[in-house]
């Protein structure tokens, strides 16, 4: 058994096992355990790297297709990203720094493309080429194709960095975030958003929680272990956001019918004629819909599906 991330201990309880529930990559089976020391939930073992470019689809992040149905969906995450630009414009508007954003992970770039158009230079980074091609062509905003910690950037360029479910990927997210931690300005923020395990839907659901997204996700952190692994980083957090219109109603919706879930769909290439698509994609909305109620309670007890955090450098 490896040694917790967090504390070094070597002592797990198992949780459960899990195979791909969402995109169905694998038949595999996965163990989740949680450190006896600190609590840290993990996959144990991890897949190997090459192991683990196996469960990540091609079409993993958002491209549009052009039909109704993508014209559709482009225009439900234009408008659920909302929160997310108002949380970074807010982080940019109390610090000092001049710079750029850079946004790891970025995928497709329709993040980036709504901050260009408010006003923000942006810059994309993700480990895919083909997503880096679509932030360039679809968004206009740069984008390179690297690991942040290996990336040709200068230190303390970026007045802001934002990793949206990111870390919980990553076997070494220390490292990641070090390098973040060159990059930025002084007084530069960094906003993460990370699934929360200790959410109500995680506590409800178990296994069945969309946001363990197993073997994809490496680590599920609750709110206390992601501070402490930024405090460990050298840096402060400041804010703390529980909710997101994207993220959580969203998530709930495809923990209870990941088979509607329309990324999911598509990933898995499940073959539907244009009006069925249709439908199943407004289920699905509909489905999210009549979870916002609930993901805005746990959101309110501070105990959301997710959990981002504004932080700066010590």
């Amino acid at each position: 058994m490896s040694a917790c991330l967090a504390c070094g201990s070597d002592r797990a309880a198992p949780l459960f096992r899990q195979t791909d529930r969402l995109y169905h990559t694998t038949a595999r089976e996965f163990a989740v355990v949680r450190c006896e020391s600190c609590g840290l939930a993990r996959l144990d073992p991890q897949p190997s790297p090459q192991e683990l470019r196996q469960y990540y689809p091609e079409s993993y992040w958002f491209e549009p297709d052009g039909g109704a149905a993508g014209r559709l969906e482009e225009t439900y995450r234009r408008a659920v990203l909302g929160d997310h630009v108002r949380f970074v414009e807010s982080a940019l508007g109390r610090s000092s720094a001049r710079g750029p954003l850079l946004d790891v992970g970025s995928g497709g770039g329709l993040f980036l493309g709504i901050l260009r158009a408010r006003g923000f230079r942006g810059v994309g980074l993700d480990v895919s080429p083909r997503a880096a091609a679509v932030a360039w062509r679809r968004q206009g905003v740069p984008s390179i194709c690297a690991l942040l910690e290996r990336a040709p950037l200068r230190p303390g360029a970026f007045a802001a960095i934002t990793m949206f479910h990111v870390i919980e990927h990553l076997a070494d997210p220390r490292a990641c975030l070090l390098a973040a931690r060159d990059l930025l300005a002084p007084d530069g923020r960094l906003v993460v958003q990370v699934p929360n395990a200790a959410s109500w839907q995680c506590r409800l659901l178990g296994r069945r929680w969309n946001g363990l997204d197993v073997p994809r996700h490496l680590f599920d952190y609750r709110d206390t272990d992601l501070e402490k692994l930024l405090r460990s980083c050298g840096f402060e957090v400041l804010r703390r956001k529980y909710f997101s219109w994207r993220d959580n109603p969203a998530g709930l919706a495809s923990s209870l019918a990941p088979g509607l879930d329309p990324m999911a769909r598509r990933v898995r290439r499940i073959p539907e004629k244009p009006a069925l698509g249709l439908a199943r994609d407004l289920a699905y909305f509909a489905l999210a819909v009549a979870a916002l109620p609930f993901a805005a309670a746990e959101a309110a007890c501070r105990a959301g599906a997710t959990v981002m955090m504004e932080a700066r450098r010590v």
